[in-house]
């Protein structure tokens, strides 16, 4: 993923969320609707979440150290995990208390208008910022659909911000039928049960990327596709063979590959070096992201395995 593309898309998030929330605030201090102060909450939330996205980005590209001599890639996938967290308890929680409270404890909503007004007006905003996401993704997504392409994209900023984005604008829809409902039929019940809905939604798409940020936090290998050209690269010199190899991904644009190589016992030790300098060569030309090779010669004493 460009680094320009996933900025763009959390910039434009971020300053929407932000007008969002204050006029949502607003919103909920004139009429009292639960489902615009759980909407209110989420907005903070997810303008929180883009500014720890931001940070992340920012921190991940700090030098490799000694005590981190992989440098600080994962500083990404930590980040993005905790916006999944924050997404949860910042968002889901409270709306499913607000809107469990709205239902045993309804009150009748004023000025409702204001609150329509304000939520077709963060609609309209929410569809820019979705929009902008979604162009921004088709950059780096190829031919994967869009649940294969939050799956499995190493990057995680525009997955993040794509299903936050969704989640915000279903979630107005919802707020908009709990607050519409309410006024035709001066049930302010309805206005709660939307809060839930709310509530719901987010918590679904919190836990799925709660998921997904976990797998990238503790490691993920390269997909089968990346393995194949990785492994074609290997052996379309004077490598024999490929043992055994193993892939990690240290942060978004960084794989790091570590492969026992087959090769014959006859070779000298600068033959099998700069076939080995080769190797590498091709690998990185066939996958950017393998920035990190480690290769260990061996001699190939299970045919059967190398391929």
């Amino acid at each position: 993923m460009a680094a320009g593309g996933g900025t763009k898309a959390i910039l434009a998030a971020l300053f929407a969320n932000a007008g969002i929330a204050v006029a949502k605030f607003i919103g909920f201090l004139v009429t009292g609707s639960s489902s615009m102060i759980a909407e209110a909450v989420h907005s903070v939330a997810d303008t929180s979440n883009q500014g720890l996205l931001l940070l992340g980005m920012r921190t991940s590209k700090r030098e490799a150290t000694s005590e981190h001599p992989f440098g600080y890639g994962r500083d990404r996938y930590f980040y993005s995990f905790i916006v999944a967290l924050v997404l949860f308890t910042l968002g889901s929680v409270f709306a499913l208390y607000e809107g469990i409270h709205k239902i045993q404890e309804p009150e009748s909503l004023t000025t409702a208008y204001v609150a329509v007004i304000i939520l077709v007006v963060a609609i309209g905003l929410e569809s820019y910022s979705f929009r902008t996401a979604i162009v921004e993704s088709r950059k780096v997504k190829g031919d994967a659909g869009w649940v294969q392409f939050i799956r499995q994209a190493k990057t995680p900023e525009l997955p993040v911000v794509l299903l936050e984005d969704a989640g915000a604008l279903l979630g107005l829809v919802f707020a908009l039928i709990g607050v519409g409902l309410s006024v035709l039929t001066g049930n302010a019940v309805w206005d709660g049960v939307g809060t839930i809905c709310i509530g719901l939604l987010l918590g679904a798409i919190a836990i799925v990327l709660i998921i997904e940020m976990k797998s990238l936090l503790i490691g993920e290998g390269s997909g089968p596709a990346e393995l194949r050209a990785i492994r074609a690269a290997l052996t379309d010199g004077d490598i024999d063979g490929v043992i055994h190899i193993k892939t990690q991904y240290v942060g978004p644009d960084e794989l790091l590959v570590a492969a026992k190589i087959a090769v014959r016992g006859s070779r000298s030790t600068a033959d099998v070096a700069g076939a080995i300098d080769e190797a590498e060569a091709r690998v990185r030309t066939a996958v950017p992201a393998a920035r990190m090779i480690y290769l260990e010669p061996d001699l190939d004493r299970s045919p059967a395995e190398a391929t």
